[in-house]
């Protein structure tokens, strides 16, 4: 007796698993790697100011300084410091620095990357647009003028104004036809940062020996004389400035599809780019005002924060802000502890660091890419 036939068809081709097809697992990994990246870098922020707080002459701990906010805020939590000059010295001299620290880093790596998204080159940076070298003009000019001891006040508002111009000069000479090009925005501000380069040479040529070592410290970058007023000042046109950033983010995902594209789902083009102008100039120009120049922050963190949690503007805003406020809190911290007793320049210790940190980016990037061709 015959078998029957086997009438189902076998096929050795692998089956195809639905899991496979399912995006969330994808999205729920990404959101889970957002979470512990935004909690990473809160958490170093914490630690890093409360290290921050910690250091200088006057010899103070962890506890005594939590202890410390606890009484200003109303409860008797920890010890205060055992120190005479503890108390002072933790409100009047080191939580006004790292208060400015915390601020000026998020500025500039907020500006960093907003410049970056709305003009989508990676070599954007908040100096691109010449607010940085107008900012070194103004404090130069008023120095020379008014003399060594011309006060603080008077040199962080000549910087911030002339920031102000020197931005609103290049977005005006780089406009042509009514459209504000890339390319023509960046050489045009590469004019005119040397053009500003070629007066703080003069400035430095002319003033007096007192006077130019001023000039040379403030370029440096120094967060060595904040003040509670200069915080209030800079955190009010921060907080003004990163709100927006974050309101702009999604927007700026949608013109990383090109101008072409961004323009057929609605967006002006032209007047996002205005805007980001408008706010990277606020931003830098509080930031370098009472800080003097600090170089690298607005380009590498951007880059750094891409890598950990990808491109999308709604989380990289934010997350840059926050690790920028950590990374210039961290430099801040090495200013002070890398020599005994002295307190480096923070723009040169930034600039050593992020330069061979950059050039390693770039490597890698390229690597992945296979070259640039």
């Amino acid at each position: 007796m015959s078998e029957a036939p086997n009438l189902t068809k076998t096929t050795d081709k692998p089956r195809i698993n639905d899991a496979t097809l399912d995006p969330l697992p994808h999205i729920r990994h990404r959101k889970t790697r957002v979470t512990l990246v935004f909690a990473g870098a809160l958490a170093a922020l914490v630690i890093l100011a409360i290290v921050s707080a910690v250091l200088g002459q006057v010899p103070t701990t962890a506890a005594e300084v939590l202890g410390s906010i606890a009484h200003k805020i109303g409860l008797d939590l920890g010890p205060l410091p055992a120190h005479p000059a503890g108390e002072v010295t933790l409100w009047q001299v080191r939580f006004p620095r790292v208060a400015l620290a915390i601020l000026v880093g998020a500025s500039l790596a907020t500006a960093g990357a907003l410049l970056q998204g709305v003009f989508a080159n990676p070599l954007a940076e908040p100096g691109v647009i010449g607010v940085s070298a107008g900012a070194a003009v103004g404090a130069g000019t008023v120095i020379v003028i008014g003399g060594a001891f011309v006060a603080a006040w008077s040199i962080a508002a000549a910087a911030f104004l002339a920031g102000l111009i020197t931005t609103t000069l290049v977005y005006v000479l780089s406009r042509s036809g009514g459209r504000t090009e890339v390319v023509t925005l960046i050489l045009t501000g590469v004019a005119i940062n040397a053009f500003a380069g070629g007066l703080i040479a003069f400035l430095l040529f002319v003033a007096s020996p007192a006077a130019r070592d001023q000039i040379v410290f403030w370029q440096l970058g120094s967060l060595n004389g904040a003040t509670w007023p200069s915080v209030a000042i800079v955190a009010s046109l921060a907080s003004i400035g990163i709100m927006a950033a974050v309101a702009i983010a999604p927007r700026l995902d949608l013109l990383s599809l090109g101008d072409s594209a961004a323009r057929h789902l609605g967006i002006d083009v032209e007047r996002l780019r205005r805007q980001v102008i408008v706010m990277v100039a606020v931003l830098t120009a509080a930031g370098v005002a009472f800080s003097g120049i600090i170089l690298f922050v607005g380009l590498i963190v951007p880059h750094l924060v891409r890598m950990l949690v990808g491109p999308g503007h709604r989380v990289l805003v934010p997350l840059s802000a926050i690790v920028g406020a950590v990374v210039l809190l961290g430099a801040d911290v090495a200013a002070r502890t890398l020599v005994h007793n002295a307190d480096l320049p923070l723009g040169m210790l930034t600039s050593l660091i992020g330069g061979p940190f950059f050039f390693w980016l770039l490597r890698r990037a390229r690597a992945r890419a296979g070259g640039w061709g």
